[in-house]
C-alpha cells in the first residue's frame, strides 16, 4: 500500500506542473463569461471527466501502444522529455498575446459544450500531459504500479476541479500577475522534470543490450 501511495504522490508531482489546472483559470472565464454559474460549474466538471477519460486510457493502453510501434522505453522517456521541455519553456517565457483568439471567444458563446475542447483538450490534458502518463506507464511493469499512477492523476483532476469551480475566486485573489508568476514557478519545475526524463531515458539506453552488444562485440573481436 505504501508503494501505491508512493507513486501516486510522485505522479501528481510530475503531471501536476505540466497540466496546470491554474493557468486553464483565465481561459476558462473568458470562454464562460455571459454564462449561468451553474452551466459553468458543469462545464468545468465535464472538463475534468474527460481530462481524467483521456490520460487513463493512454496509461493502461500505454503499454499497447509503446508494443504495436516497437518503442523503447528509453525512447519513451527521451521524446516525452523533449516535449515537456518545450511545454516548460513556453511557460517559463509567455507570448505576451492572447492564448485564446478572438474567433475561440466567439465560438464558444454558440456553443453548448467547451468542457472537451478547449478546456479538457488541449489546456488540460495536452500533449504534455499525454507524455508523462505514458512514460510512466512505461516505467511500470505491474498492477500496483498502474493503480499508484491512476490515483496520482486522478488527484491531478480534483485539484483541477477545485481550480475551475474556484476560478473567480483564484483569479480575484492571485490576479493576472499571480497566475503569471505561477505560471513561470510551474515551467520552471517542468524544465527540471523534463531533463530528469531525458537523462533517465539516455542512461536506459546505455545501459540497455541495443547499446552495450556492438562495444562488447568489438572488444571481443579486438581481444581475440
Amino acid at each position: 500500500m505504501i508503494g501505491i501511495i508512493e507513486v501516486a504522490f510522485i505522479t501528481f508531482l510530475a503531471l501536476l506542473p505540466i497540466s496546470n489546472p491554474f493557468s486553464s483559470v483565465p481561459l476558462f472565464l473568458s470562454l464562460t463569461k455571459g454564462h449561468s454559474r451553474e452551466w459553468s460549474n458543469q462545464q468545468a466538471l465535464m472538463a475534468c471527466l474527460f481530462m481524467a477519460g483521456i490520460l487513463l486510457t493512454f496509461l493502461w493502453s500505454g503499454a499497447i501502444i509503446i508494443e504495436f510501434f516497437g518503442i523503447s522505453i528509453p525512447a519513451i522517456r527521451v521524446a516525452g522529455g523533449l516535449i515537456i521541455l518545450k511545454v516548460g519553456f513556453g511557460m517559463l517565457n509567455p507570448k505576451e498575446t492572447d492564448e485564446v483568439s478572438e474567433e475561440m471567444r466567439e465560438e464558444s458563446k454558440k456553443k453548448s459544450d467547451i468542457a472537451f475542447t478547449p478546456l479538457a483538450m488541449p489546456s488540460m490534458a495536452g500533449p504534455g500531459s499525454i507524455s508523462v502518463v505514458i512514460s510512466m506507464a512505461a516505467g511500470s511493469d505491474n498492477l500496483p504500479g498502474y493503480v499508484g499512477i491512476s490515483m496520482g492523476v486522478l488527484l491531478v483532476v480534483l485539484v483541477a476541479f477545485m481550480a475551475l469551480r474556484g476560478a473567480p475566486l483564484i483569479s480575484k485573489v492571485l490576479g493576472v500577475t499571480g497566475l503569471d508568476a505561477l505560471t513561470r514557478i510551474m515551467g520552471f519545475l517542468l524544465i527540471c522534470i523534463a531533463f530528469q526524463f531525458v537523462l533517465d531515458g539516455i542512461g536506459g539506453y546505455m545501459k540497455s543490450e541495443l547499446f552495450l552488444e556492438p562495444i562488447i562485440d568489438k572488444i571481443q573481436l579486438l581481444m581475440s
